[in-house]
């Protein structure tokens, strides 16, 4: 048991209630658990700090004085020796712990929390392990498969630790407010919504097989998915999203942002469509194997339909008193009636605006607050997107019941809810 659990555990025997916002342990003594003692710090570990990861994640991390950042993994060489520079920067020193096998991560018992951004195949897989190492993780998103988010829930349910998501837009200012306004009837009552998706036009050609590059570890980067010659596009972030054994392509990727504000205004935030209908274009003769073109219509039990599409990033709210979203990713709101903005709702149907991922993740950790994405809403957000998914997959019409999270009365969509792994990758 590392420090940092023996110090939650002191806070709770105390007496300090976990109710979601940051409790200031009042009357532990300043010289065992001081605001800035190693105590009160948690050790992270960060899988994966290519873009994301490094430039996102580490970076935000690297500025909470309640953590310390002590290990980097990165397939890619330059990847993590770039990450590792960045923490030794940041503390003044040059002891960050630098490897290419997150295993070595999860097995160190001074790391008590990971952070992991990789490729989307590889989220549930590495969550679940670190998860069963002992560890509380914050993980990007989405899943892979229907099946391994219902997977994940239940591995956070058996270990009781901390798992949470790497999604900022129930945090962010005007997507909340979007949210609120719609739930408290600003706009009547909701019957449509339109989600624009950004579209990827761009074609990923099929090129040889080439040599890994020196310092790569090409198996863990494909890691659970089934084998492929490297080729250099591959690795690509914008090219493995377009490619099935990774990804589920703009759908999953962008969808996770702006259909998770368009679930939450819907008060669908716990459940997932009950119908979906849709068609994609996949390029031709290209490594692209998901569509990068799309439009899918979802209904919700409460009869509200959203439409998807692939165009540009953008959210609009339809009901029966009017309208309101914006038409570019997280750019100003607008409305037929902008005074909504401005209204004071006395019984609020909206959560009060959490602070960002990394800072959520770490109060979790420390005082029990509530995730601002857990488990389950990851399942049931990326639930959402893979139905559609399925659907263009087979080119017709599906039905959704996601109470017993199955396809009605269809084996053959049922049968796509899971995926396959290879476990060759723990030989290397």
């Amino acid at each position: 048991m590392t420090v940092q659990r023996t110090r939650r555990d002191v806070l709770k025997a105390t007496g300090i209630a976990a109710t979601g916002m940051a409790v200031a342990p009042a009357f532990v003594p300043a010289h065992v658990f001081g605001k800035n003692a190693p105590s009160n710090r948690i050790t992270m570990g960060f899988i994966g700090v290519g873009m994301q990861g490094h430039g996102v994640n580490l970076k935000m991390f690297l500025e909470q004085s309640d953590c310390r950042a002590v290990a980097v993994c990165d397939v890619k060489p330059e990847a993590r020796q770039r990450a590792a520079q960045s923490v030794n920067n940041a503390y003044g020193n040059q002891d960050c712990f630098v490897t290419d096998d997150f295993r070595e991560i999860l097995q160190r018992d001074d790391i008590d929390a990971v952070c992991i951004s990789t490729p989307d195949h590889w989220h549930v897989p590495m969550s679940t392990m670190a998860l069963e190492a002992g560890k509380d993780v914050i993980s990007e998103k989405p899943t892979l498969s229907i099946q391994e988010g219902r997977e994940l829930v239940d591995v956070v349910k058996k270990t009781g630790r901390v798992f949470t998501v790497g999604l900022e837009d129930r945090s962010l200012p005007r997507y909340h407010k979007l949210a609120e306004v719609v739930r408290n009837g600003g706009i009547g009552k909701l019957h449509t919504i339109h989600v624009g998706l950004p579209y990827k036009e761009k074609v990923w050609q099929k090129l040889p097989e080439s040599p890994v590059p020196k310092g790569m570890n090409y198996r863990l980067w494909l890691g659970p998915a089934p084998y492929a010659p490297y080729c250099a596009n591959r690795t690509q972030p914008q090219c493995w999203r377009q490619i099935e054994d990774y990804a589920a392509g703009v759908l999953t990727d962008w969808g996770m942002h702006l259909c998770d504000t368009a679930q939450v205004a819907n008060f669908a935030e716990n459940t997932s469509p009950v119908k979906v209908e849709g068609v994609g274009v996949i390029p031709e003769n290209a490594l692209n194997s998901v569509p990068n073109k799309f439009e899918l219509t979802y209904t919700f039990a409460n009869g509200v339909v959203m439409h998807v599409k692939s165009s540009k990033a953008s959210i609009r709210f339809e009901g029966s008193d009017g309208w309101c979203g914006n038409n570019k990713w997280n750019t100003a709101l607008m409305s037929d009636d902008h005074s909504i903005f401005d209204e004071k709702h006395p019984d609020n149907q909206m959560w009060p605006r959490p602070p960002r991922e990394q800072r959520n993740f770490l109060d979790c950790v420390r005082f029990g607050a509530k995730p601002n994405y857990d488990a389950e809403a990851l399942h049931r957000l990326s639930t959402t997107l893979l139905i559609g998914s399925i659907a263009m997959k087979l080119k017709r019409p599906l039905q959704w019941n996601p109470e017993r999270e199955e396809f009605v009365d269809d084996a053959e969509a049922n049968a796509l809810r899971s995926r396959p792994r290879s476990d060759e990758w723990m030989k290397y």
